[in-house]
Order: structure tokens, then C-alpha cells, then sequence
């Protein structure tokens, strides 16, 4: 493990990277070591504060309100921190040791010796919707499939090589990321860059830097480059054809249905009815095949055809809220999470799971109704 430590000379900084692998018990006790010998003066640890508050406090998933989780938008962040944790999770337990062992670690050393702790790397929700905002629609399908594919291997071995070649979230997405070179770019490129200025910039003349063994060489290029830190963590805006696009669909139309109401009562009619059917039937569907309760079929059922004509609103919000009321998630649920997700029937029995999928599904049931529905409508014009 003494290959893992890197030295820098930076203007009159003394700068020592740990390269750890983020599950390995070698790397906690190096780290150990190397601050307990080198008595630095700030120790920068790859954690943000979100990050850090949920190791200090493991218990903190059990206080996620399903229902807040909801309304703020935030079902996909989550879906992809549990993909995460999973993955941390299982190669964790085959290697007997503690997901983020190191870093503990380097922060309990760090009041041991009275050393500033430093919270070197990019907020994670950041970095999650930079590389949303990043994706074509298409690729944004194929990553969540990928991800879904990939992370249900239960191989028993595991390579100790990889893990300290590949950073903790690109190994998450293992070959997906190979196929989505913005991904990589925005996960190890511009957190290498982000790390690389909050440890070049931290206070004292000795610094101990605690990373993952990926960003090592990273670092020690971006240390002597000039970072647009405002760049790299900002949140584009999302695609501007998008937010046109949605707002374009219901007034189309709204004008199509008053357009057939014109020119013809029943066609208007005709065409109302295909509109609220495809919206209503396919979104309660859809819900029904996450084995949602049956008012929250209903509530996509009945809020499908109003909330496709509002690009603020979606029918999946409702109705995951409505599941979350009527079989509301419990700690076990919460808690458990990271196992469940992968395993089928353990993932329909999770109730805060189910109603992520319900969110998911109802919204995906009510799209493709929006889209049936439309062409009817304009067929019926023709």
C-alpha cells in the first residue's frame, strides 16, 4: 500500500495524497499511518457535506421522507444514490470491511491531531445532474438500463486491482461508462479538478490529502493548472428545445380538441374522449403493473389526462404520494433499500421502493398515452 502515497511540492505547500480504494481496511490504517507520522497541518478527505453528515450519521436514510423526495423533484438523485450504495454495499460485505472505512478515518485522525478537516470534492448532487443534463433522452435510457443490468452481477470475486484503478462512482457504472464519455469526463475529469483546487488551496503548509486512488494522477496534473471552479459546479440549464417542446405539446392540443369541438361536436368529443382514455388507461396501467395500491391507480387513472396538459405537473407525483400514504415506507423499508433493489420480489415488498417505481411508471404510462393520443387527435382531423 506504500505505492499509494504521492508527494507534491506546490509553491510552499507540502501536498501527500492517499490513494485508498473506498472499501479496503488497508487503506483506513494507511491512512492512519501516514497522518499520524506527517502531523499535517489540514486533512482534505474526498467526502462533500451531504456525503459526510450520512457517514458521520449512517442512520440518516432513516429519517428520507418518500413524500418530500417527491415534491422536490428528486426521485431520479435518489434512484441513482441507492444504485451507488448498493454497489458499495455488496463489495463491502465480500471484502468484510466498511464502505468509506478511510475516510472515517482520515476525519477521526484529523480531531485526533487537531488537523483542519477539509471537504474536498463536489457536492454529489451536482455531479448526478450534471451528468443528467448532460444525456440525450435516449442515453438516459440506456444508463438507467445499463445501470439496472450491470449491478445485478453477484460474482464472488473481486478484484482488488479494480477497485483501486476505478473511482467509487465509476466503478458504480463499471463498462457503462465507457460507452458515455461525458460521463466520464464529469465524474473522475471535473472532480479531479474540483479536488485538486480545494487541496491546493487549503489552509496550512503541510496537507494530507485522503482520495481515491483514480484521482491521484488527476490531481497531481490539475494541481499546477488554473481551475474555473464556477464552471464545474454550476448545474446547466435544462435543453432549452425541452422546456419548449413540453409546453408545445398541450397547447397543440388543447387547440386541436377545440379546433374539432369547432368544426364538429362529436369530433370534439371524439377526440376528448381518446384524450382522456389513452391518458387515463395507460397511466393506470402502468401503475397497476408496480402493483400500486388501488387508489393510487385511481389517482393516475383520474389526474393522467389534466397533468399531461401542464408541463409543472406529472401524474406520477400524485400517485407515488398516494402510495406513500396509503402504504407508508417504514424504517425497515428505507434501510433496506440498497439490498432490495436489485432482487425483484424483495424490491415489491419495499414499499418506499414501490413508490419510486410508481412515480417512474405512472409518468411513463402517461407519455406514451400523450403520444397515442395526440396522433388519434389528429387523425380524427383527417
Amino acid at each position: 500500500m506504500t505505492n499509494n502515497i504521492t508527494t507534491i511540492n506546490y509553491k510552499n505547500k507540502e501536498i501527500t495524497l492517499i490513494g485508498t480504494a473506498h472499501v479496503l481496511h488497508e487503506s483506513a490504517e494507511l491512512v492512519k499511518q501516514t497522518i499520524d507520522s506527517l502531523l499535517p497541518d489540514t486533512v482534505c478527505i474526498e467526502l462533500d457535506t451531504e456525503r459526510y453528515k450520512n457517514l458521520q450519521n449512517p442512520k440518516a436514510w432513516e429519517s428520507t421522507n418518500i413524500a418530500d423526495v417527491i415534491k422536490s423533484k428528486k426521485v431520479g438523485l435518489l434512484f441513482a444514490n441507492i444504485i451507488l450504495s448498493s454497489y458499495q454495499k455488496r463489495v463491502a460485505k465480500k471484502l468484510n470491511a466498511t464502505p468509506g472505512q478511510e475516510m472515517l478515518q482520515g476525519i477521526e485522525s484529523a480531531k485526533e491531531h487537531s488537523c483542519e478537516l477539509v471537504l474536498a470534492d463536489r457536492n454529489i448532487q451536482t455531479t448526478f445532474l450534471r451528468v443528467w443534463r448532460k444525456l440525450s433522452l435516449f442515453e438516459k435510457c440506456k444508463l438507467f438500463s445499463g445501470l439496472l443490468t450491470e449491478n445485478q452481477s453477484d460474482s464472488e470475486d473481486v478484484d482488488l486491482n479494480t477497485l483501486m484503478e476505478k473511482d467509487n462512482l465509476e466503478a458504480a457504472i463499471s463498462s457503462i461508462g465507457k460507452e458515455f464519455p461525458k460521463i466520464t469526463e464529469i465524474l473522475i475529469n471535473e472532480r479531479d479538478q474540483h479536488l485538486a483546487y480545494k487541496i491546493k488551496t487549503a489552509p496550512g503548509e503541510k496537507i494530507v490529502a485522503v482520495v481515491g486512488a483514480a484521482h491521484v494522477s488527476g490531481i497531481q496534473r490539475e494541481i499546477l493548472c488554473q481551475q474555473d471552479i464556477e464552471r464545474i459546479t454550476s448545474v446547466p440549464a435544462s435543453n432549452r428545445f425541452f422546456r419548449v417542446f413540453a409546453w408545445i405539446i398541450p397547447i397543440a392540443i388543447f387547440l386541436l380538441i377545440a379546433y374539432g369541438f369547432i368544426s364538429n361536436y362529436q369530433t370534439g368529443l371524439q377526440q376528448l374522449k381518446s384524450w382522456v382514455l389513452w391518458n387515463s388507461v395507460l397511466a393506470g396501467i402502468f401503475t397497476a403493473a408496480m402493483f400500486g395500491h388501488p387508489f393510487s391507480i385511481l389517482t393516475a387513472f383520474i389526474s393522467a389526462p389534466i397533468t399531461s396538459l401542464n408541463p409543472f405537473l406529472a401524474c406520477g407525483w400524485f400517485a407515488g404520494l398516494t402510495e406513500a400514504t396509503f402504504r407508508k415506507p417504514t424504517v425497515d423499508d428505507i434501510n433496506r433499500m440498497p439490498d432490495d433493489i436489485f432482487h425483484i420480489t424483495r424490491f415489491f415488498k419495499n414499499r418506499f421502493l414501490k413508490a419510486i417505481a410508481i412515480v417512474i411508471f405512472a409518468n411513463v404510462g402517461s407519455s406514451i398515452g400523450t403520444l397515442i393520443a395526440g396522433a388519434d387527435i389528429i387523425k380524427s382531423l383527417f
